[in-house]
């Protein structure tokens, strides 16, 4: 599978959290023009997935597949590290135990 990957620094203000490029934690999905965002296979026909984005600035959006114009949570790389090696180690299992 081809992914679009981005090089480049982050330029963030910290009084309001958003980057140089105009990113923002929340903004909506559709403002993010020219990202190619990405389900899991393992997906179902009824949308129910997660989807991600990586960003010109190295950053990663979030959106919920099912409201693919509502908001997207904007996370740092090392953000979404932590939360990919937690996945693998088996950390969030039991929020999807029946």
């Amino acid at each position: 599978m081809d992914h679009d990957v981005y090089d480049g620094d982050v330029d963030v203000d910290v009084r309001d959290g958003i980057c140089a490029s105009g990113v923002y934690n929340g903004m909506a999905a559709t403002g993010l023009d020219g990202v190619a965002w990405q389900k899991s296979r393992h997906s179902n026909s009824q949308g129910s997935c997660v989807e991600f984005a990586r960003l010109p600035g190295g950053e990663v959006a979030v959106r919920n597949s099912r409201f693919p114009d509502g908001p997207a949570l904007v996370y740092t790389r090392a953000e979404i590290e932590a939360m990919l090696l937690g996945v693998k180690d088996g950390e969030f299992d039991h929020l999807v135990a029946g």
